[in-house]
C-alpha cells in the first residue's frame, strides 16, 4: 500500500490512521470468521467424544470376560 505525501512531512497521525485502517480490516475478518469457526470446532469436539466412546465400547467388548455360574 503506497501513501502520497506530496512532499509533507508524515505525522504520528497519520502514522496512527494507517495502522486503525489496518487493523480495522483484520477485526472485521475475524469477527466474520468467528461463527462458522465455532461451528467447526463443535463438529470436530464431537466426532471426537464419538470416536472415543465406539472406541472404548468395542475394546470392553473384546476384552470382557465370561463368567459362569453354576448350582451345585
Amino acid at each position: 500500500m503506497s501513501v502520497q505525501t506530496s512532499g509533507r512531512r508524515i505525522t504520528r497521525a497519520d502514522l496512527e490512521a494507517a495502522f486503525q485502517r489496518v487493523v480495522g480490516e483484520g477485526e472485521k475478518t475475524v469477527e466474520a470468521a468467528v461463527p462458522s469457526a465455532l461451528v467447526a470446532a463443535g463438529a470436530v469436539a464431537i466426532a471426537v467424544v464419538t470416536l472415543a466412546y465406539l472406541a472404548g465400547k468395542r475394546r470392553g467388548r473384546k476384552k470382557s470376560s465370561v463368567i459362569e455360574i453354576r448350582r451345585v
